[in-house]
């Protein structure tokens, strides 16, 4: 299969993992083993963006492999730090996403990867900027979280 072809099949796998996650009531999970003040409203926009740069990344596969690299990379810091290693540090308390991240994260972002590579796609700078790129995409979102409580970014004050 093609980059471009794995690219669009990342966004399927995301559709997959954001259904489990909404399934199983990944809010009250996230706020209780991982101590983040989500709501499902931040779920819903959040997730909108992923679906929104899934469809980007794979549009633009073809000419910018970096695009879809670096969702792969997303994918896979997804996987393992906010499903594998909660799952893991929680004594086994079930993630929602994990199985999707287990069974569609991983094999399909490696498999980009894969094909990227084979295909002469990747250079040491593409690989540093791919996952730097997902790294980035994956704490955005947190570090939004974090800080729309602080004095400064309410906009209930005076």
């Amino acid at each position: 299969m093609t980059l471009t072809t794995w690219a669009w099949l990342a966004l399927a796998a995301y559709g997959a993992h954001i259904l489990e996650e909404y399934t199983f009531d990944w809010r009250n999970w996230a706020r209780a083993v991982m101590k983040l003040p989500v709501e499902w409203s931040d779920f819903y926009v959040t997730n909108a963006l992923v679906v929104v740069l899934g469809a980007v990344q794979a549009e633009l596969a073809a000419t910018w492999p970096l695009a879809p690299l670096a969702y792969a990379a997303l994918m896979m810091i997804n996987a393992l730090f906010f499903h594998v290693l909660p799952f893991v540090r929680s004594g086994g308390r079930f993630s929602p996403g994990l199985a999707t991240a287990l069974v569609l994260f991983f094999p399909v972002a490696i498999a980009m990867w894969r094909r990227a590579w084979s295909d002469g796609l990747v250079d040491g700078a593409t690989a540093v900027a791919a996952i730097v790129a997902g790294a980035l995409l994956m704490a955005y979102p947190v570090v939004l979280l974090n800080l729309r409580s602080k004095s400064y970014f309410r906009q209930d004050r005076p």
